[in-house]
């Protein structure tokens, strides 16, 4: 017993030096901690740029390098002296997206005008933005077109987009600014790069994992060839005899030999030599001697380094630490230029939020004027421009080392000897005594505003929206059972929350489309198995559970109970189970799962893998005649306590987990983080009656998951995160919960006639997050607080530090 004690003291005592550390959301630190666990020591000096840079153009004589940026909040135009490394001017635009190239003389900047379905024309006067001309493709959203990569061929007066709506290709006369042509290419396209002849146009295929090659003599496309995963930038030498292509979905650059139209190699630009997904290559820049390869790795936060002088025998030289989600780079002369999507780090809002957006009818947000300092989880993140020497060899081993260092690292668990006793494997392959994983899914909510009011934990009371008496079985549960202080949601809002959710991955698309509809440009919710583009490379948990021939069923996450969302769930849903619909209640969601689970249960035939939707605590704001927001989440409070004390007093308890926890924290108050979130891990074999301050993530949950089913990672992201240990222990404890009867009115709807009733009958409640979160949050606050009262400004830092708790001893 004394062993035993002290191995397990050790243990303790070596998880909290390893990963109980003090995490910083300074961006001038050394060493950046995010909330998902991955680091950024960012390399070179920096500009600030706008909300999710995507595309950087640099003008041939390379005296300018213009900026766009795509985000939820502001969009704009920048342009740079890439010598002296100031920003020259910039210019709001209502709608962008991608596109971006200089005419051959610099005094023209094509960009793309995103579902206003225009390419603008800014000239360019003494280094700034004049007023932008227009070309029309056709009629503005919702008319599906949205033009994204644009080439031009300045000498015959022609200009060429691809679009990611209708998936074409646009030829427009420049004179006349009339479109000539247009050709179907059969799948979302991302960029395009005209040959030095101009005799041929290569079109990345995001969605088809194909370059098509246009002749533009023929007008025709003469061939179609096979690269990887996603494909989106392209990069052409200078004598045009060699195309690279980034693969987002396969962390690769294909390169290809266009007189042979034939890829000749396929570069791995991962850090590490895995297949899985997760470094999201997404960006291409050959230095000035045509020597290197720089190959922007969004989520691995790093540039990797090719030799490729000698294309088709090309070699790693090392990676470059950036900043985070880098989404572009360029290069020429010593310099090298990083748009880093999200900045250097998540960041503190105690201005906002204010909600001000519309909404209309047709179900996303009219652009909002975003005010000078409003802060929102949406635009948190600024873009920041990275420049970067050239290291030397020297330099670039370090640099290297430092990328190798952000990468979180589980290796020091193996010393840990009582995990080989945990219930939750530590390795795949080994056996873990829970046979059974029930993994509910609920909506949108930070952890102070459900438990902020708990006083053992890291909360901040008056934050708290729906207290104990709101959500009796979240509190009970969290105390009875381990109460997670500190675990961040790995997305920011709905759309890619349910991917993170499922996968441990939201791709390219996910995260560089999501952005465009919740800042009301248009475009459509489709991020839940709706389009296949959004799909990760290998699929979502129920993907690998297919082929790992375990038995999975589904309850409303990715099916709307009629039909499934994704091929792996055909056959493998509850019927009559709701999707998202504000119009059911999560306990008439609770009783149609109870029916099916006891006759399962009475058959043998529970499976081994079950996902849960309760999305009642999205809540339908103050719209009238709707239930409040009370008691929506006092609905979905009681569904998850009918649903454990269900599974607790069943046969089957004792090989049991349950893990709930929310998609993402989009915009509700929280004073430790925007991400941060309450979660619930409940089994006869989680400790009892303690507070787990251990940095957690969503990726963190997947981990714990699959490795009791046995299941492989499925990103980079679930391969690194930590699984719970720490909230389990090898003796079981089969008392069972009984569930808490609510202390409100489940039936209450909202009666006042107010500004906030009358902003919520705006809300399109058909459809996940449709409504502007900006005012939903506001109208929820509102409903609890009373109309006159004012929301506080809450200080979301990015992480929490970690104090240890008296709880801890």
């Amino acid at each position: 017993m004394k062993s035993k004690l002290f191995l397990s003291f050790l243990a303790s005592l070596l998880m909290l030096h390893v990963f109980a550390q003090t995490p910083t959301n300074n961006p001038k630190a050394a060493k950046i901690l995010l909330s998902n666990g991955w680091s950024l020591t960012p390399a070179g000096r920096s500009l600030p740029l706008g909300d999710l840079p995507l595309n950087m153009a640099l003008s041939h004589s390379n005296k300018l390098l213009a900026v766009t940026n795509n985000g939820q909040s502001t969009q704009k135009i920048q342009l740079i002296d890439p010598k002296s490394e100031t920003i020259l001017d910039e210019k709001p635009i209502s709608e962008s997206w991608y596109g971006l190239t200089f005419s051959r003389n610099g005094k023209k900047l094509y960009v793309s005008g995103g579902n206003d379905n225009m390419i603008l024309i800014y000239p360019i006067i003494k280094q700034k933005l004049g007023t932008a001309d227009t070309i029309k493709l056709g009629k503005k959203w919702p008319n599906k077109i949205s033009p994204t990569g644009i080439a031009v061929n300045d000498k015959a007066k022609i200009l060429y987009t691809v679009t990611k709506e209708n998936n074409s290709l646009y030829v427009v006369d420049l004179k006349s600014k009339k479109v000539l042509n247009q050709i179907e290419l059969g799948a979302e396209a991302y960029d395009c790069l005209l040959s030095p002849d101009k005799k041929n146009l290569y079109i990345s295929l995001w969605g088809a994992d194909e370059v098509a090659v246009f002749d533009t003599q023929s007008k025709k496309i003469t061939s179609k060839i096979k690269v990887e995963n996603n494909p989106n930038e392209l990069c052409l030498n200078k004598k045009g005899t060699v195309l690279f292509v980034a693969n987002s979905g396969d962390n690769s650059v294909s390169v290809i030999n266009t007189a042979k139209k034939k890829v000749i190699e396929v570069i791995s630009a991962s850090i590490t030599p895995t297949k899985l997904t997760g470094s999201t290559t997404n960006g291409l820049a050959l230095s000035s001697d045509e020597k290197t390869l720089f190959i922007a790795n969004a989520d691995n936060n790093c540039l990797a380094v090719f030799d490729v002088e000698n294309p088709g025998k090309s070699f790693s030289k090392g990676f470059i630490p950036t900043g985070w989600y880098p989404t572009n780079v360029k290069s020429f002369g010593n310099k090298i230029f990083v748009s880093n999507g999200k900045g250097f780090t998540s960041l503190p809002n105690p201005n906002g939020p204010k909600p001000i957006s519309k909404s209309d009818d047709s179900g996303y947000q009219k652009s909002p004027s975003v005010k000078k300092n409003e802060q929102y989880i949406g635009s948190l993140f600024k873009g920041t421009l990275s420049i970067i020497d050239i290291p030397k060899e020297a330099q670039l081993e370090k640099y290297s080392k430092q990328v190798f260092a952000n990468v979180p690292n589980r290796k020091p668990l193996q010393t840990i000897n009582s995990i080989k006793d945990n219930p939750i494997p530590y390795k795949l392959g080994d056996k873990s005594p829970i046979k059974h994983v029930f993994y509910i899914i609920k909506e949108n909510r930070t952890y102070d505003q459900i438990l902020g009011d708990v006083k053992k934990g890291n909360g901040q009371d008056s934050l708290c929206l729906f207290p104990e008496k709101v959500t009796p079985n979240i509190h009970a549960l969290a105390n009875e059972f381990v109460l997670l202080d500190n675990f961040y949601v790995d997305a920011e809002v709905s759309a890619d929350g349910h991917n993170w959710s499922t996968a441990a991955y939201a791709n390219d698309y996910v995260e560089k489309s999501w952005p465009i509809s919740y800042g009301g440009r248009g475009g459509t919710y489709d991020f839940e198995g709706s389009r296949k583009i959004a799909y990760p490379r290998d699929g979502f948990i129920w993907d690998y559970c297919k082929r790992a021939g375990l038995t999975y069923r589904t309850y409303g996450e990715f099916t709307d109970g009629k039909t499934a969302n994704i091929p792996s769930l055909e056959n493998n849903f509850c019927p009559g189970y709701a999707g998202f619909d504000m119009k059911v209640k999560d306990i008439t969601r609770y009783q149609v799962w109870e029916k099916d689970f006891d006759e399962l249960l009475a058959k043998n035939e529970v499976p081994q893998f079950s996902t849960l939707r309760f999305s009642s605590d999205h809540t339908s704001g103050q719209r009238l005649g709707s239930r409040t927001p009370t008691a929506d989440v006092a609905d979905n409070d009681l569904a998850v306590g009918l649903l454990v004390d269900h599974i607790s007093h069943s046969s089957i308890w004792k090989e049991s987990l349950i893990i709930v926890l929310e998609d993402d924290a989009q915009n509700g108050s929280d004073h430790v983080d925007a991400h941060r979130s309450p979660i619930l891990v409940i089994s006869p074999y989680t400790k009892r009656n303690q507070v787990i301050s251990t940095m957690y993530s969503t990726s963190g949950a997947l981990r714990t998951m699959e490795l009791v089913l046995g299941l492989p990672p499925m990103s980079q992201y679930d391969e690194v995160a930590l699984p719970f240990y720490e909230c389990f222990t090898p003796e079981i404890n089969l008392k069972p919960y009984n569930h808490i009867e609510a202390n409100v009115d489940l039936d209450a709807v909202n009666v006042a006639v107010n500004s906030s009733s009358k902003k919520s009958a705006s809300f399109n409640l058909a459809k996940e997050d449709s409504v502007p979160d900006l005012e939903l949050n506001e109208v929820i606050w509102k409903s609890v607080k009373g109309e006159n009262s004012v929301m506080p400004a809450p200080r979301r830092s990015a992480f929490v530090k970690m104090e240890k708790k008296k709880d801890d001893d």
